[in-house]
């Protein structure tokens, strides 16, 4: 694993989606013009004047916040670049590049707590040598499909692991006397 930000690397890109910094950006922005003009036009005795009305600041601030957001990822601009033998994980300052043969097992599969469409929605591998796994939500990515076929070729190639239920890990936790109900 290398984290080197001039290395070449060639195969199939996949770049991050950022619609939904997109429509989270719009949404807060019509807010914006929907509040302030029922605002700037209806009068109301007990109401500050517009120019002193908190939630406009506060919506103002959800603005700002999420405009800031999509500017940091569109500057970011993330790929994930599957090759023959690696995938690297590129950013504008970044690379890291993953070998396949450093991978000791993946699971392509369901996320149990994100409520999203689609059988296939993550894949989950761990790398030799690193104790934290990586996670990679395909939908997330241009291009899904053709990303999914991508990573099934992969794991052909490396070691598969079933995710046990969490029925099954309290049951094991049960049987080691760890959990006490």
């Amino acid at each position: 694993m290398t984290t080197t930000p001039s290395a070449e690397h060639t195969g199939k890109a996949f770049k991050y989606r950022l619609d939904f910094y997109y429509q989270q950006a719009i949404l807060y922005l019509v807010t914006l013009l929907a509040y302030s003009g029922v605002r700037g036009t209806v009068t109301w005795d007990r109401l500050p004047t517009l120019m002193a009305d908190p939630v406009l600041y506060i919506i103002i601030v959800f603005v700002l916040i999420s405009i800031a957001g999509l500017m940091l990822s569109m500057i970011r601009n993330r790929t994930l670049i599957m090759g023959a033998d690696r995938m690297v994980f590129r950013q504008r300052y970044s690379d890291r590049e993953i070998q396949f043969d450093h991978i000791e097992w993946m699971y392509i599969g369901r996320e149990r707590l994100v409520q999203t469409a689609g059988k296939f929605q993550v894949v989950v591998f761990k790398i030799k040598d690193r104790r934290r796994l990586f996670r990679i939500r395909i939908g997330r990515y241009e291009r899904d499909m053709e990303l999914l076929q991508e990573m099934q070729r992969l794991s052909a190639k490396v070691p598969k692991i079933n995710r046990p239920s969490l029925r099954t890990r309290m049951s094991k936790l049960t049987k080691q006397g760890l959990r006490k109900d």
